[in-house]
């Protein structure tokens, strides 16, 4: 059986470093953009520039700097779907609870034209990755794990960075929900996985669980 080649790009948006990653098969002229951040125009460029086209779009979580391009993405394709997990769908298009507001901005994005559930599988663009579950950083927040190519690739949003975790202090923020969600979750996945994380550099689960200071090894942490 010949392995598919993933390839990935990333953009960076200001002012939160957030990161959209552009997912697709090789060969294919369509593809899956992960959280969709402010600087949407880089997006549109990294698309036309590598003749893709969305197939489908897909936030981990609802939050401002993960949603703040679906309006311009959905604005040039329409039929695009866009999907998140059932239980942020609200934040779409709430400023207060996607936290736009507080920063003195009300962004709405478009509604969610999918809901993503634990155990189910998202499928577009010729991927396919499996959904988990992870709140804590938001309680509908989702992980998304791409098990087409090796080591396997983990869209993590804002639940595991480098050296880090997201934050539990927002409102319906939990970090006993959020160390329970990494520690049955993702550090139970193969340790040479790639962690792509909704900002900062990637990294991968066996160096997370060995040297992370919040949820790994210096923490506590027994396999």
């Amino acid at each position: 059986m010949v392995e598919k080649v993933l390839e990935i790009g990333r953009i960076v948006s200001a002012p939160f470093d957030e990161n959209t990653y552009i997912a697709h098969l090789a060969g294919r002229e369509d593809c899956v953009i992960v959280d969709p951040g402010f600087d949407h125009q880089s997006i549109v460029d990294y698309l036309d520039e590598h003749s893709l086209t969305p197939g489908a779009i897909v936030c981990t979580h609802g939050h401002s700097d993960h949603i703040a391009g679906n309006e311009a993405l959905k604005q040039r394709w329409p039929l695009c779907p866009l999907a998140i997990g059932a239980g942020d769908a609200p934040k779409l298009t709430s400023p207060e609870l996607n936290l736009s507001a507080p920063f003195g901005f009300n962004l709405r994005s478009p509604p969610a034209d999918q809901l993503l559930h634990e155990g189910e599988t998202f499928r577009a663009a010729g991927l396919e990755m499996a959904v988990l579950e992870a709140p804590g950083h938001s309680v509908g927040h989702i992980v998304l794990v791409c098990r087409q190519a090796r080591p396997w690739r983990i869209f993590a949003g804002d639940v595991l960075f480098a050296g880090s975790i997201g934050r539990t202090d927002f409102p319906d923020g939990n970090f006993q929900d959020l160390q329970e969600a990494i520690h049955t979750k993702l550090f139970t996945l193969p340790e040479e996985s790639i962690v792509l994380p909704g900002h900062g550099p990637p990294t991968t689960i066996g160096h997370e669980k060995r040297t992370n200071p919040f949820v790994g090894e210096p923490a506590g942490y027994v396999a």
